[in-house]
């Protein structure tokens, strides 16, 4: 297939590129350094972009099979709307560009996976560091759902650069509201890549934990 992966210098990100070129995917980054890219591959196309600036999403969405965002930062203590802006952008080029395929990557806690962190996030790391960054993914979450698009939301617990297992737990309960459940980078690419002959999530928010 034809991926676009956007978010592709992230831990995530990079793992769905290895991981689809591994498949036999073609695969095309939209980064905003392309520098960062430390791989090449003969399928492998790296276009230097920014999902804040709509111009530069549409030519690369063109003739896409999927779209797998990886969407992140790191501003956590400002209020932000990088995720949500990002995402409308994106979502505005696959209409406009009839790809209906889109996989992306928020987190446990969110929405109506409130308090599915686990304690430590739901009363210590959310509210004091990552309040506007989870506000922001709330917004993303929303204007996918409210799209036209065959979306999946895959939502992780806690990532670690830990390495890939096939054996993780998914689904639409998974998560504690006591402990903080995990899972690697790895093992999130490769569920994200497994969705795209898969019809059980589409329109729907799995959660992915070890």
């Amino acid at each position: 297939m034809k991926l676009l992966v956007i978010g592709g210098t992230g831990g995530t990100g990079r793992e769905l590129i290895k991981q689809g070129l591994d498949k036999g995917h073609i695969i095309t980054a939209v980064v905003r350094k392309p520098i960062k890219i430390k791989y090449s591959h003969p399928n492998l196309i790296i276009l230097k972009g920014n999902v804040l600036i709509p111009e530069s999403l549409e030519q690369a969405v063109q003739g896409q099979d999927a779209v797998l965002s990886a969407l992140g930062h790191k501003k956590f203590f400002i209020k932000t709307t990088i995720l949500s802006r990002g995402t409308k952008n994106i979502i505005s080029a696959m209409t406009k560009n009839q790809v209906k395929r889109f996989i992306c990557i928020t987190s446990l806690g969110i929405n109506d996976s409130k308090f599915k962190l686990g304690l430590y996030y739901t009363l210590f790391t959310i509210p004091l560091i990552l309040l506007f960054y989870f506000i922001d993914k709330s917004k993303q979450e929303k204007l996918i759902m409210k799209s036209t698009l065959d979306w999946t939301i895959i939502r992780p617990g806690q990532l670690t650069n830990g390495k890939k297992r096939t054996n993780y737990k998914h689904g639409l309960t998974v998560g504690s509201y006591i402990l903080t459940k995990m899972i690697s980078r790895a093992s999130v690419a490769d569920f994200m890549l497994n969705q795209l002959d898969n019809q059980t999530y589409i329109r729907k928010t799995p959660g992915i934990i070890n």
